[in-house]
């Protein structure tokens, strides 16, 4: 089914819009899937606030030009799915990542990956996996902070702790003598 000139600009339209916003991109390549496959990895995608789209190849060039995602521009060759991370930065990886795990899936071959404007090669999709989300980076965060003051509120603790310790022992060497 051929789009006609409207249909395409608002195709481009729509993914770079959704480009502009968003904090992390993948390219994958989904020759082999069935429809099946691809509705439940959309499904996932769907859960995780993650935008999914299989666009030409043409098309993706063009919506692209102008963000940040302007070096996938190179790799976008073949029968591609587009995912953009909406949310936190590793959401799409993670969820490419679990879907992978399937042996069913292996026919999803991810060619890259982009984040802050430099693309990745697919070999970096468990580093960006395992980034944090924003929730977890705050948790991260908050810990670190409040590390120095958990440990300066243990040394206080510990003063009246070693003079209990110091005169228990005064009170035994005296009983003992």
């Amino acid at each position: 089914m051929s789009l006609n000139l409207a249909e395409k600009q608002a195709v481009v339209a729509e993914v770079a819009k959704v480009a502009a916003s968003a904090h992390s991109a993948i390219a994958a390549e989904y020759r082999g899937l069935s429809v099946a496959q691809l509705t439940a990895l959309r499904v996932k995608a769907r859960e995780s606030g993650v935008y999914l789209r299989v666009v030409k190849n043409t098309l993706a060039r063009r919506a692209v030009r102008g963000t940040e995602f302007e070096c996938l521009r190179p790799t976008l060759i073949g029968p591609l799915i587009l995912a953009f991370s909406q949310e936190d930065p590793g959401a799409a990886a993670r969820i490419f990542k679990e879907f992978l795990k399937e042996k069913a899936n292996d026919k999803l071959l991810v060619k890259t990956l982009a984040v802050g404007g430099q693309a990745f090669p697919a070999s970096e999709l468990d580093r960006l996996a395992s980034l944090p989300t924003r929730d977890e980076a705050i948790g991260l965060l908050m810990a670190c902070l409040r590390a120095p003051l958990d440990k300066f509120a243990r040394t206080l603790n510990e003063i009246p702790g070693k003079l209990v310790r110091t005169i228990e022992a005064v009170r035994q060497r005296k009983e003992a003598a």
